[in-house]
């Protein structure tokens, strides 16, 4: 047993998704061989090395080939896990084959691992992208199913207005969509970063500059180092780049995109805890076997989804400060330490990301809701819930105007009287009827452009998985 191995009992958010193995240090480490075997091709398929060369590389380019603990630790000595890897892919390939010059043939470590980040970067956003989707779905469902179901919004906590619950997942669905953007574009611009030791390609420029063979000579004479670079990032599947060793927002873009998805996914959860108060109950999250149980109390049924996005909406923002203040320490042309200190809060980053979307597409497609508890608590107000329309349409009636009103307003509160009996009395049946007043009253007349904003936000999901 490897007991060293993180498995993520202390961050239950992520642990176990598709994105925690996505980012794993198996996936990492798999992700710098794949760069490496990936430069050496790009090499054979120029001419600058031998098919036999990228074959003996491929072969050996498979994680499960080394020991991982010992690559981590012996990653101190050099300050990161390329330089001992390197090491032994060498030795894996020498033994069945005389060895491989073309290996790492002109780059440097932070090459290969800031390449291998955007690779890991974009297997794990690619689940990202599609759990998000899948949690889109499902709340535009869910918006169209409740389009006219009232229910009370609520400002600073208290009741505010009548709205639908329909609304109120299209606002949930809003946020999603543009964090959904905002993540595909930053995924389709992940670059490779391959600069060599300082940023300017001299090795890889020189090597092919001298003719050591007639052979050599004309591979060299119909290949430049920019289509060696380009042909490495097409095959890796990345925006081909100037190097962008010391110029860290590539990372910081990634980071912010990857931030949104988590806001957005922790204001859904927060509205779910708050509305999944037993004594609110308007809505519960879906309930299955040995999910939500308490140790203690049986009778408990926990919002576990909801609290462990909250959790990843609490946790992110410093590892996003963390990424932005890398960015802006970075120094020279290999920034010393901040580069370092970047590995750790993207991944967790990526993974907070995974965690929150799994969860919530779970809970998107399974919650309950409460029709009945959600007309019963926005009768809690009665009518003062229309008092703002009450005030736009008596105020020019009424004597006194808008000073009258509020003065029924207080005394409805201190009386608990229906506010719509207080201005009966006071409002002459001839300037205004009883009709009339009740339409006004009528919380479901005053539902503004709802229906209108669900079926725009509803387009704008088309108009995104239609990009």
């Amino acid at each position: 047993m490897t007991f060293s191995a993180d498995f993520g009992l202390l961050t239950p958010m992520w642990a176990g998704t598709a994105v925690a193995h996505a980012s794993s240090d198996a996936a990492f480490a798999q992700a710098m061989l794949d760069v490496e075997a990936a430069w050496v091709s790009v090499l054979a398929g120029a001419g600058l090395t031998s098919g036999e060369d990228e074959e003996a590389v491929l072969a050996a380019a498979n994680v499960e080939l080394y020991d991982l603990e010992s690559l981590a630790v012996r990653g101190q000595d050099g300050a990161n896990a390329l330089i001992p890897l390197l090491g032994d892919l060498r030795v894996e390939i020498a033994k069945n084959y005389d060895g491989v010059s073309a290996v790492h043939k002109g780059a440097t470590s932070q090459d290969i691992i800031d390449s291998a980040l955007m690779l890991v970067a974009a297997r794990s956003g690619a689940i990202i992208l599609a759990d998000l989707m899948r949690s889109a779905d499902a709340l535009n469902v869910l918006a169209k199913a409740h389009r006219r179901q009232l229910c009370v919004a609520r400002s600073l906590t208290q009741h505010a207005l009548p709205m639908t619950f329909g609304l109120r997942v299209a606002n949930w669905l809003s946020g999603i969509i543009e964090a959904g953007e905002r993540l595909q574009r930053a995924l389709e611009s992940l670059p490779l970063q391959w600069g060599g030791a300082v940023g300017t390609l001299a090795s890889l420029t020189d090597s092919l500059a001298r003719n050591d063979d007639d052979a050599a000579a004309s591979a060299q004479a119909n290949v430049t180092v920019r289509d060696l670079v380009i042909d490495l990032a097409t095959n890796l599947g990345l925006r081909s780049s100037i190097p962008w060793h010391t110029n860290r927002l590539p990372i910081t873009q990634l980071a912010a995109a990857l931030g949104d998805v988590i806001a957005a996914s922790g204001h859904i959860a927060n509205d779910v805890l708050m509305l999944s108060r037993p004594e609110i109950g308007e809505v519960s999250e879906p309930q299955a076997a040995g999910k939500g149980g308490s140790s203690a109390m049986p009778q408990k049924q926990n919002p576990v989804l909801s609290v462990l996005m909250r959790s990843a909406a609490l946790s992110a923002p410093q590892h996003v400060g963390q990424l932005y203040l890398s960015a802006g320490a970075a120094d020279d042309e290999r920034p010393d330490g901040a580069w370092h200190a970047e590995w750790a809060s993207l991944r967790e980053l990526l993974r907070l990301a995974g965690g929150s979307v799994d969860k919530l597409a779970q809970l998107a497609e399974g919650l309950t809701v409460n029709p009945h508890t959600m007309v019963r608590n926005a009768a809690l107000s009665g009518d003062l819930l229309v008092s703002e329309r009450v005030m736009s349409h008596l105020a020019p009636i009424i004597a006194g105007g808008k000073k009258r009103i509020q003065e029924l307003v207080r005394q409805s509160l201190t009386e608990r009287r229906p506010l719509g009996e207080l201005l009966r009395e006071s409002i002459p049946q001839e300037r205004f009827s009883t009709h009339e007043l009740q339409r006004i009253l009528d919380p479901q007349n005053y539902l503004g452009q709802a229906d209108a904003f669900i079926d725009s936000v509803s387009d704008r999901l088309t108009d995104w998985k239609e990009s």
